[in-house]
């Protein structure tokens, strides 16, 4: 695997974890958070929202879902 593409997998693993730690988190304490640019936060919730494993009740705001994952090291 390419180093990029394994960085990119453990931040999306971090923002679930996040996301999963707080309950419902907002797109900026994410950009905050991991200190990366808006869009790349938004692409980072496509990948988890496309799997099922975060949506958006609304506008801006993230949760996770009810969808079981097992989360590796």
């Amino acid at each position: 695997m390419k180093p990029s593409t394994n960085r990119m997998l453990n931040r999306i693993k971090s923002i679930y974890m996040f996301i999963m730690e707080r309950g419902t988190v907002t797109t900026q304490q994410l950009v905050d958070e991991f200190g990366i640019t808006p869009r790349t936060i938004q692409r980072d919730l496509n990948v988890l929202a496309y799997n099922e494993l975060v949506k958006s009740p609304a506008r801006g705001k993230w949760t996770t879902t009810k969808k079981k994952v097992k989360l590796t090291s």
